[in-house]
């Protein structure tokens, strides 16, 4: 362990998909803590302020792609655990019975520990305590106004906030996508695509589907070019943006094709920047 006294630049070192050397701020002194082994990682420090995570998917997963786990391995990986605690949150879907069992079946695959979170058959009365028990929230796609909605009237959206400051890895598809971000566009309406503010635990707007439904590109770049969206990130299905703290550390996708894009008003046009993606699919 290496410390010095001033606080730096959030620096990641990475072999393969797992953080290598983690900057952690313990007050006033800046601590590196090289994770060289799986034993190290899994400890708990008091007092630090761990990486916040958040792992936005466009499309795929075990919702869209139940014969192609790369995305969803990618997302274990991330908690830096032998059997991480992944809990499901399927509100979007209105809590489907179908949903969950699909998430149960998929994630029964993976080395961790699944489990899911209903807003209508709470599992206990302290969301809270039930949430910073797990390392992994991966939240369904669906409606994302009734997302919003119900998330604020039980509190949960302060609670995954306190969640993913803990370091608690968030991730989603959809629904699940956009909601971390301030503001996206949605079907949520039942009549077409429209903007609707979010979260805002990240800048920016964001645009999953991208590629998979033929009014999103042409929406999302009429919205924007218009003000009622700022700019943001568009993502394809079978693509994924991958944050680390607010900071976007990079593309990843379970298809060779998928990608990734920067979209924003620029010189009076929309600018649409591909991102570099990294196909998961190379690497296994």
């Amino acid at each position: 362990m290496l410390a010095c006294g001033t606080p730096a630049r959030k620096r990641v070192t990475r072999r393969g998909n797992h953080p290598l050397v983690m900057e952690c701020i313990v007050y006033d002194t800046v601590f590196l803590f090289v994770c060289d082994n799986m034993e190290f990682r899994n400890k708990r420090l008091e007092g630090v302020l761990a990486m916040r995570q958040i792992i936005a998917l466009g499309g795929g997963g075990f919702s869209m792609e139940p014969e192609n786990h790369l995305l969803d391995s990618y997302i274990l990986e991330q908690a830096g655990k032998m059997q991480p605690k992944v809990c499901f949150v399927p509100t979007a879907s209105g809590d489907s019975e179908g949903y969950i069992s699909r998430f149960y079946q998929s994630f029964g695959h993976h080395s961790c520990l699944p489990s899911h979170l209903s807003l209508f058959s709470p599992p206990t009365r302290d969301l809270e305590d039930y949430v910073l028990d797990k390392d992994i929230i991966y939240v369904g796609g669906g409606n994302t106004k009734n997302l919003l909605a119900l998330w604020k009237e039980w509190g949960l959206d302060r609670i995954l906030a306190n969640a993913w400051e803990k370091g608690i890895v968030m991730a989603g598809i959809s629904a699940g996508s956009i909601c971390w971000f301030e503001e996206g566009i949605t079907d949520s309406y039942g009549d077409g695509l429209e903007p609707i503010k979010s979260l805002g635990f990240l800048k920016g707007s964001n645009c999953p589907h991208y590629d998979g439904e033929a009014n999103r590109r042409p929406a999302y770049k009429r919205f924007t070019f218009s003000g009622q969206v700022g700019g943001g990130f568009a993502v394809d299905d079978g693509a994924a943006l991958h944050f680390l703290g607010t900071e976007l550390h990079k593309a990843v996708s379970s298809r060779p094709k998928a990608k990734a894009y920067h979209v924003y008003l620029g010189g009076g046009a929309i600018q649409e920047k591909e991102l570099e993606t990294i196909y998961l699919g190379s690497l296994s």
